[in-house]
């Protein structure tokens, strides 16, 4: 991978939502490997990382979550990268909250951040989809605008430590490794 891309929607007023759960990765990952600071580039933010002794590009697009193909195209453009080279982090609303699940290819379902990119770039860039949950009640697009519940939010940290794991696998040793990872078997506490 060489380039890592985290979903969410720009400004303060969605910093914690569950939707902006590819942001808050990107920014635990560029903490645990001092990457440089964020700056406005290709339409997103723009930092640099060595990680698994490679150096890293991470996006985090500013359009809204619906157009952040753009962001994206633009990065592979300035870059001249493939969309294999690429690993897309985001929230997951067919996975239980914290669990997490990467894979390589494949359709949006339903996501509309993967859409746009999908639309702009082709499908075939790898995710790390980072489990939410679904609302037990009430519309989706209110619960992925909205802030973790309590007993979730003390849980976030420990999620956005393990998809760091994640990504750094996928990084060092190719996303085939993070997908062994992710898909085997948890054991049971």
């Amino acid at each position: 991978m060489k380039l890592v891309v985290g979903l969410g929607n720009p400004g303060n007023a969605y910093r914690y939502h569950r939707h902006n759960v590819g942001f808050m990765a990107l920014d635990a990952l560029s903490d645990r490997h001092l990457g440089s600071e964020w700056r406005e580039k290709n339409s997103g933010l723009f930092a640099r990382a060595m990680i698994a002794g490679r150096d890293v590009a991470l996006l985090k697009p500013q359009s809204f979550m619906n157009l952040s193909g753009r962001a994206v195209l633009k990065t592979v453009q300035s870059m001249g990268l493939k969309p294999a080279d690429i690993l897309v982090v985001h929230d997951e609303l067919e996975l239980p909250f914290a669990e997490l699940r990467a894979k390589q290819g494949g359709g949006h379902g339903g996501h509309n951040g993967l859409r746009d990119i999908t639309a702009t770039i082709g499908a075939e860039y790898a995710r790390l989809r980072v489990g939410i949950g679904r609302p037990a009640v009430g519309a989706v697009d209110a619960y992925v605008l909205a802030g973790f519940d309590k007993e979730q939010a003390g849980q976030l940290d420990a999620l956005l430590a393990r998809a760091v794991e994640v990504i750094e696998l996928a990084v060092g040793q190719g996303i085939q490794a993070a997908i062994d990872l992710t898909t085997k078997p948890q054991k049971k506490k």
